[in-house]
């Protein structure tokens, strides 16, 4: 049976999404699914994929249950696995349950699943019915459809600026541009992404600390872009590099200079040099490689510039502040040489707006086709 699905299997799938979205930030690079198990118009079970490595939500969901699920219908936000991984595969828990019918969000575009998940279970006799929420379903994962899809992190621009375009005063200063409700909003998504990025500017300019300081959030691997090796030995980043993963991306090859950072505790990157800076597709390539899914990019003006040229930008977050600051040099949030003209723009699609208490948010995704050969 595709798609549609009755009101109460919306209702049902509406509750599956709320319990996959518990695992956010800890399942990377698996995707966020969360089930729920109904019998005889009852939830006898429900569970989620809380932590990667760990059991996946099907069978958290059968282990929860409070009778036996033989006869029942499952709910799943994501197609069940069949292959085996670090966890052996769904659909043999599912079809050793007796569960009766299954209804699932999406499919899992995974190579290994793909379908045949599916497929598995309606060859067994069970009962399944697809695509219900399945543009919610979707939009949960888009970090994992993409970096299954492609092997590239779901690189996401993330910025704070005045109604007037500017990201600091004209005497740099920036702190703070919007209100705190818009701040730990801004250090969840931290948290959200399995890496963090900026540019050796930020971090001469801010020292940031780049964590996520949200109780009972992880912090991600912070991630420097620095062509020539400029980070100060003594600025925040490297010096808790300890603690938090840090990762300096460079174009350097002098290796008393990489090894004061490695000393620091800190990991050293060599990439290629283009345009004079690190070259932002061959460092997506390498982190793909390492099964880094995701990577908030909370740059200045010129390395925003420089991730939207190359391409790798797919979302865009701009928190927005009711505020003025005006001045010809204040810092705008995406600087560089820009297009050439209105047509040569940089288009985002599937846009929506928040307010959070008195900012706003912005948040949409990078049409595909307006990077053409950049």
């Amino acid at each position: 049976m595709l798609g549609g699905g009755t009101v109460n299997d919306e209702e049902y799938m509406g509750r599956a999404l709320a319990l996959a979205e518990k695992g956010r930030g800890r399942t990377s690079p698996n995707p966020m699914v969360g089930a729920v198990i109904v019998k005889d118009g009852r939830v006898i079970g429900q569970g989620w994929h809380a932590v990667y490595g760990g059991p996946h939500a099907e069978r958290n969901a059968l282990a929860a249950c409070r009778e036996s699920p033989a006869g029942s219908t499952m709910y799943v936000t994501l197609e069940p696995c069949c292959h085996y991984g670090k966890q052996p595969p769904c659909v043999e828990a599912i079809l050793a349950a007796g569960v009766g019918r299954v209804v699932v969000g999406c499919t899992d575009p995974n190579p290994l699943v793909a379908g045949k998940g599916i497929e598995i279970l309606r060859r067994q006799g069970v009962m399944v019915t697809e695509n219900v929420l399945e543009k919610e379903c979707r939009q949960l994962n888009e970090i994992f459809f993409h970096f299954v899809q492609s092997g590239l992190p779901f690189v996401t621009m993330k910025y704070a600026m005045t109604m007037d375009g500017k990201i600091a005063a004209y005497t740099g200063e920036s702190q703070w541009i919007t209100g705190e409700e818009a701040r730990r909003h801004a250090r969840l998504q931290r948290s959200r992404h399995a890496a963090i990025m900026v540019g050796v500017g930020t971090v001469l300019a801010d020292d940031p600390r780049l964590t996520c300081r949200v109780p009972g959030e992880r912090d991600p691997l912070r991630i420097i872009c620095d062509t020539h090796l400029r980070t100060p030995l003594q600025a925040q980043v490297v010096v808790t590099a300890a603690q938090t993963p840090t990762l300096l991306a460079t174009c350097c090859r002098d290796k008393s200079k990489i090894s004061a950072y490695e000393r620091c505790g800190c990991r050293v990157l060599p990439v290629e040099e283009k345009d004079g800076h690190v070259d932002l597709r061959q460092l997506m390539r390498r982190l793909g490689e390492e099964n880094v899914d995701s990577v908030l990019l909370e740059g200045g003006g010129i390395l925003n510039w420089s991730a939207l040229e190359s391409g790798v930008v797919k979302k865009v977050q701009i928190y927005i502040a009711p505020k003025l600051f005006g001045g010809k040099e204040a810092k705008t949030p995406v600087e560089g040489q820009g297009v050439a003209s209105p047509a040569a723009a940089i288009l985002l699609q599937n846009y929506s707006v928040r307010k959070l208490d008195e900012d706003l948010l912005i948040e949409g995704e990078v049409r595909p086709d307006v990077y053409g050969d950049r």
